[in-house]
């Protein structure tokens, strides 16, 4: 099962993919932390990466296609998780045309869709553990009077994001909305669309995809 997590930055597509990873043992495959991972692997790709990023440049789509393959055909489990990926039109058909010629398919994609006002007031409020990445918010999930992450342990290690405030995130929402949101039309005709409300509760998010994935 190979699916998408679509929605703009801070709807949650990294803490449910997480919890995807937990319980169904997918492979969570995060553009970041792929570029991050290849850029010190050594690998002919790995110095491709490097190279382009010690000269400031972007990782071109066909850099990008060409890890995510490695990762398909090296990695094992029951399905990966795309999560930041495709961003545009175009790396939706690269990734298309990939998955064709590995003999696989893309299962569903999901729509985490949400508010703008309320996505700006949830992410100005959110923090993340420096151990294992929990996420945290002021006003629906403090972080514990006694320092300690819920999930880990790891005691006072919790960061902000330096573009976690409002100026920034509505750049960055405009952003998405200009080249990543024409994907919803695009698998909405495909078919594979399918819609959840990412400002529920957590809970109320897992298991409403739970059931599309069924």
């Amino acid at each position: 099962m190979n699916i998408i997590l679509l929605g703009p930055p801070g709807a949650g597509k990294g803490t449910q993919a997480r919890h995807l990873v937990e319980t169904r043992g997918m492979v969570q495959l995060s553009t970041g932390d792929m570029l991050r991972e290849a850029k010190d692997s050594g690998t002919e790709m790995g110095n491709r990466v490097a190279e382009v990023m010690a000269k400031g440049q972007l990782v071109t789509d066909e850099i990008v296609i060409g890890l995510i393959e490695e990762k398909l055909t090296t990695e094992t489990g029951a399905g990966f998780i795309f999560d930041g990926f495709p961003r545009t039109l175009a790396q939706a058909d690269a990734l298309s045309a990939l998955l064709t010629k590995l003999g696989q398919s893309l299962h569903t994609v999901i729509e985490m869709r949400v508010d703008d006002e309320a996505l700006v007031e949830r992410i100005t409020a959110r923090s993340t553990c420096g151990g294992c990445g929990e996420v945290y918010n002021d006003n629906t999930k403090p972080i514990p009077a006694d320092g300690k992450c819920t999930n880990c342990g790891k005691e006072n290690d919790f960061k902000r994001r330096a573009d976690d405030n409002e100026d920034s995130l509505r750049t960055r929402l405009m952003e998405y909305y200009k080249k990543t949101s024409p994907l919803i039309g695009y698998y909405y005709a495909k078919g594979d669309l399918r819609p959840v409300n990412g400002l529920a509760d957590i809970s109320e998010v897992t298991a409403s995809i739970e059931a599309v994935l069924g």
